[in-house]
């Protein structure tokens, strides 16, 4: 059964349409209007030959008493205009092919780089509650039916609405009764197109949305190709694949089961009207049925014959218009979807505190530099005077009752307050779902708080530009994310500016320096896939190096020796504790031998804090970090 769209629906595709076309027209405001204009000029030579026709049968009719060379040079004369027009029509033709090439390619170029763009300033929380290969689905899917919309849909529903409307005021010249027939016949198609064709567009709809829950199911499975292999878990994830390749694939059929019906239905309404055209005319004629037209010409031979040529022109590109919907509907599906994603909202930012080089005089004043310097300083304009104040960095970090929540109703922090003073030391011990990693995020603001405060150095971190806030956090993750390129330039990715030596300093700062030296290409060798060339703590040892060189007053520890062994990892651990000496380190750890030494630890059960202290206290103490040393108690 078709189903109808909803008025709404309809008017959301068309605000669609109109947003796509406004930014086409934006890119290109000279080559888009004369891309427009050789389609309404092609259309218009396309649909004069009836005229042309017309001529050549009436002066044929009229050839009786005339003599025949002259009507030969006069149908020669048509003719030769005729190739005049076609000639141009081809012209046009290369040109706007050339044209639709440039407007398509950089359209879809510009669209990319602003959905990049956006993405690039989209807050944690989006990539934490969308599927990674759903986002990657609108630089594929998506893009690729909006390229087919706009390269030849949209183009091709042009050309043929202009040689409709040419077409008809070339009929009503002729002949408002047979073109009256032909509108009848005309809307009959049209009943068929918005009922088959609104069928057919809630499920390409769907058919876009199965097909990137299908791209982000297959991404996963890859990405997790060993654990499935561990758990022996193919048979299941076949059955998962084939659950969502059976809906893409319902979808898809529904939709194509409508889009296919429609074609030789109109086909065959064409060829039918083009037979009705033809009996009525004839009908007419036998009859000598008075003609209502402009051009006030009785029923005859000319009139009839051409007006057969252009009924099934007329339907014809009706039916041309019809078998573009399908891209059409795809095409604004995927434009619904790029939307949305550049119409995420952007991370908030409504920080103006930054963190700039700074010159300490003897006296103790700050003051900025534009050149690279040791040592730096937070820049505080003031509204109310107009005044600037610089405070050192210095790394002192403070929560005052903090309260979170990832999802509202379901706290993850309550009542959280510590301080880090400058160059201290402080381990997060706890279960997992403890809140460890929380409270770090937080100090990055990759969330902000409930309720409470978070002063860094005695500003509120609401107040510091995010980007200066983590230029002054070095974070060092459990799980690495390396880029393609050279061993060389994913340490420097630590900081852009930082020259090769420094670079090498600090893979030998982190203990990376000796295993890439040993490395086919040393520090050139390229690494792809995530270094999967590479071990797991190879991968950690260069993101420690990473951090290193980018030298953070301020430094985030989370789980970062998890995945080195243990020779290993007393490698890093000398490494580390270099990097440590004058720096604020926030360290989260399972295991507890890699904290032993930190100044305070903060035991976290349930998002509260239960315990802190030095290691030696929280043993006199025997509470549960005392449990948790011991093996009393396990991080579960």
């Amino acid at each position: 059964m078709a189903v109808n769209v909803p008025r709404e629906t309809k008017a959301k595709r068309s605000g669609l349409l109109i947003r796509l076309l406004k930014l086409v027209f934006s890119f290109f405001p000279v080559m888009a209007p004369v891309a427009v204009f050789l389609i309404v000029f092609n259309s218009i030579i396309r649909s004069i030959p009836s005229l042309f026709m017309q001529n050549i049968i009436q002066l044929i009719e009229e050839s009786s008493n005339q003599d025949w060379s002259s009507v030969g040079g006069k149908i020669l004369g048509m003719v030769g205009v005729l190739v005049i027009l076609y000639i141009l029509s081809l012209a046009a033709d290369v040109v706007f092919y050339q044209l639709m090439a440039i407007i398509t390619q950089n359209t879809l170029k510009k669209l990319r780089q602003k959905m990049f763009e956006n993405m690039q300033r989209l807050p944690i929380k989006y990539f934490d509650t969308n599927d990674h290969g759903d986002i990657m689905s609108h630089y594929t899917n998506d893009i690729d039916a909006l390229r087919q919309m706009i390269s030849q849909s949209l183009p091709q529903i042009l050309m043929s609405a202009t040689c409709v409307l040419v077409l008809f005021f070339i009929m009503i010249y002729f002949s408002v009764p047979l073109t009256a027939v032909v509108v009848l016949g005309v809307v009959l198609m049209t009943v068929f197109i918005r009922k088959i064709g609104g069928g057919s567009s809630k499920y390409f709809v769907r058919q876009q949305r199965s097909l990137g829950r299908l791209e982000g199911f297959a991404e996963e499975i890859m990405n997790g190709q060993k654990v499935v292999k561990v758990f022996c878990h193919e048979e299941e994830s076949i059955k998962d694949f084939d659950r969502l390749n059976g809906r893409l694939f319902n979808d898809s059929n529904r939709a194509n089961k409508y889009a296919n019906t429609l074609g030789p239905l109109l086909y065959n309404i064409g060829n039918i009207l083009y037979v009705i055209i033809a009996i009525v005319g004839g009908i007419f004629l036998i009859s000598g049925m008075p003609n209502l037209s402009l051009k006030g010409a009785a029923f005859s031979i000319s009139i009839v014959v051409p007006f057969l040529n252009m009924t099934k022109q007329f339907t014809g590109n009706i039916n041309q218009v019809s078998h573009q919907i399908n891209a059409v509907i795809m095409g604004l599906a995927g434009t619904k979807r790029i939307f949305e994603l550049m119409d995420q909202p952007h991370e908030v930012d409504d920080g103006y505190v930054r963190l700039v080089n700074s010159v300490e005089a003897a006296d103790g004043s700050v003051t900025e530099t534009s050149e690279r310097t040791s040592s730096w300083a937070w820049k505080h304009p003031h509204s109310a005077d107009g005044s600037v104040t610089y405070t050192p960095l210095k790394g002192d970090v403070r929560m005052f009752d903090v309260d979170f929540e990832y999802e509202e109703g379901k706290p993850v922090l309550k009542g959280i307050s510590l301080y880090a003073k400058p160059g201290q030391k402080v381990a997060f011990v706890g279960a997992t779902g403890a809140g460890k990693t929380t409270i770090t995020n937080l100090i990055n603001r990759f969330y902000d708080i409930a309720d409470g405060k978070i002063r860094y150095d005695g500003i509120n971190i609401n107040k510091i530009k995010k980007d200066d806030l983590r230029r002054s956090l070095g974070i060092v993750l459990q799980d690495t994310n390396l880029f393609t390129g050279t061993v060389m330039d994913n340490i420097r990715y630590g900081r852009l500016d930082a020259t090769d030596e420094e670079c090498m300093a600090a893979a030998r700062l982190s203990g990376a320096d000796d295993f890439i030296q040993r490395l086919p290409d040393g520090y050139s060798t390229m690494l792809l896939e995530n270094g999967s060339n590479l071990s797991q703590g190879q991968r950690q040892l260069i993101s420690i190096a990473r951090v290193a060189v980018a030298d953070p007053p301020v430094m985030i520890l989370d789980e970062a020796t998890s995945s080195i062994d243990t020779r290993t990892e007393a490698i890093v651990q000398r490494g580390m504790d270099a990097l440590m000496v004058g720096r604020t380190v926030f360290v989260i750890a399972h295991r507890l031998s890699t904290v032993k030494n930190s100044d305070v630890i903060i035991v976290l059960d349930h998002g509260q804090i239960i315990e802190r202290g030095s290691h030696q206290e929280l043993i006199d103490a025997r509470g549960q970090y005392y449990q948790l040393y011991t093996g009393a108690f396990e991080l579960e």
